[in-house]
């Protein structure tokens, strides 16, 4: 083949190159309601870090020990590296491979029948496919979106994790506060009991009354004990969460805290339905996998078309080792192949009607997850007034049956009541201060959900911030 056309050949080849059979992308409607429920109009949410929105400092400490320990965050990581080495080895199909040869032969010459040594040595280029139709060019799109798609699941799960982490601090502050009212209402009712039997045996007071006491004790020591075997089950769940053991000081720290006591969040305005597209990295997650599956019909479609690769050497061929790389033995060839697909039993139909299915299925969860982003929203929106309000009245009511039981108790004492009011006072008392404690943890809790709901905020890991050059 004469050189010029040979580089003539090489140059239609880099300019078709380009062509392209993947579908335009366009992005599906998002399939909500423009506005959420019980929306005040503020405006857009802004991203918030999550050191601005978790400004406790041992809670800030927690996140950043779940950080760089958490295991499953671990493999996140490195599902992206691995994720950005399979983008890296399909996009090295789009360059020819070049490596360098060297044989030696010895045989009878076809032409001239006597035996005699061949040497060759040189540079190889092995069957480097012309992508014409962009097939190489569509895996490669492919590839890339996987790639920050697992780039996107990265940081859903380090939200996931912050939030986590934070839940688990707070049920830790719950169980020292509920432990605390079960200690105190231990001590109470143990002082009953002891008053309940001198009245008893000093025949003031039934034996009745001095059994309901004893109940009432035992009931209290009871959820005591199931309390502190809560405190260390949330204990053991927020040491998995770290990767390590909680620090010691710590969980000191929280000795006698209470939730009310607890450093507030920030607060965030709900926005739009729209932000959750550009905020919540599970959703953008689900668009990247649409623009894979986008990007696989147009690899299914170009398979269709003929594939063009080249094979070229260049390099020294001489019958004496010694002359080997002497003037005049250097030479060059090269090779075109065509594949041309005629009868493939429909295999290449079928691949491109499991593509586009494949895009489909993709639209689909795309959707879904915009939906369920919604809900969340919407959810945490529909608690963050009405657990406000719960919250005020439980603690109103608290204080109420404070007072009650300490008239209660006051009246016994002195005879005027009975042993039955007392023991009422005090069941009720017992149950409002857990509740108060439970409806405040929610409201807390909904808090959070209610910033992880709204896409939240990420630290950008290394990998996270390097770019993926030369799409």
């Amino acid at each position: 083949m004469p050189k010029h056309f040979s580089l003539i050949a090489v140059a239609v080849a880099a300019l078709l190159s380009g062509c392209s059979l993947i579908p335009t992308y366009e992005r599906p409607t998002a399939p909500v309601p423009e506005a959420y429920p019980q929306a005040s109009a503020q405006g857009q949410n802004t991203a918030v870090a999550w050191r601005d929105y978790f400004t406790d400092p041992r809670l800030q400490q927690l996140i950043d020990l779940a950080l760089a320990n958490n295991r499953d965050m671990r493999i996140a990581t490195l599902n992206l590296e691995q994720a950005r080495a399979q983008f890296q080895i399909q996009r090295s199909a789009l360059f020819p491979s070049v490596g360098g040869v060297a044989s030696a032969n010895r045989g009878n010459s076809q032409i001239t029948g006597e035996l005699g040594n061949t040497f060759t040595a040189g540079l190889a280029v092995s069957a480097w496919e012309l992508d014409f139709f962009g097939r190489i060019s569509s895996l490669k799109e492919a590839a890339l979106a996987q790639y920050l798609a697992t780039d996107e699941g990265r940081k859903a799960y380090e939200l996931t994790l912050v939030t986590s982490v934070a839940q688990g601090w707070l049920a830790l502050i719950a169980d020292e506060e509920l432990l605390d009212i079960s200690r105190r209402t231990l001590v109470t009712r143990e002082e009953s009991i002891k008053l309940a039997k001198l009245r008893f045996d000093a025949g003031f007071s039934s034996e009745l009354d001095y059994r309901q006491a004893e109940s009432l004790t035992e009931a209290a020591r009871a959820t005591f004990a199931q309390q502190q075997r809560q405190r260390a089950l949330d204990e053991n769940a927020l040491t998995l969460l770290l990767g390590q053991q909680i620090p010691a000081q710590l969980l000191t720290s929280i000795q006698g805290a209470k939730l009310a006591e607890t450093t507030p969040m920030a607060d965030i305005p709900a926005g739009l339905p729209s932000d959750l597209l550009a905020r919540r990295p599970d959703i953008r997650a689900a668009e990247q996998q649409l623009i894979a599956a986008n990007a696989n019909i147009g690899a299914a479609r170009a398979a269709f078309f003929p594939s063009i690769s080249l094979t070229a050497q260049y390099g020294s061929v001489s019958n004496e080792l010694s002359n080997l790389f002497k003037s005049g033995t250097w030479g060059f060839n090269i090779g075109p192949s065509i594949n041309l697909p005629i009868f493939t039993g429909g295999r290449l139909t079928a691949n491109l009607e499991s593509a586009k299915a494949g895009r489909e299925i993709a639209v689909a969860q795309y959707e879904k997850s915009i939906q369920t982003g919604f809900k969340e929203v919407s959810d945490a929106l529909a608690g963050r007034t009405t657990l406000a309000e719960q919250a005020r009245a439980q603690t109103a009511q608290a204080e109420a049956e404070r007072k009650r039981f300490y008239l209660s108790d006051l009246r016994y004492r002195n005879g005027v009541a009975s042993y039955l009011d007392l023991l009422d006072a005090q069941r009720s008392l017992f149950a409002l201060e857990q509740a108060d404690v439970q409806v405040r943890l929610t409201q807390l809790l909904n808090q959070i959900n209610l910033y992880k709901a709204l896409g939240g905020g990420w630290s950008e890991a290394s990998l996270g911030k390097q770019e993926v050059n030369n799409r």
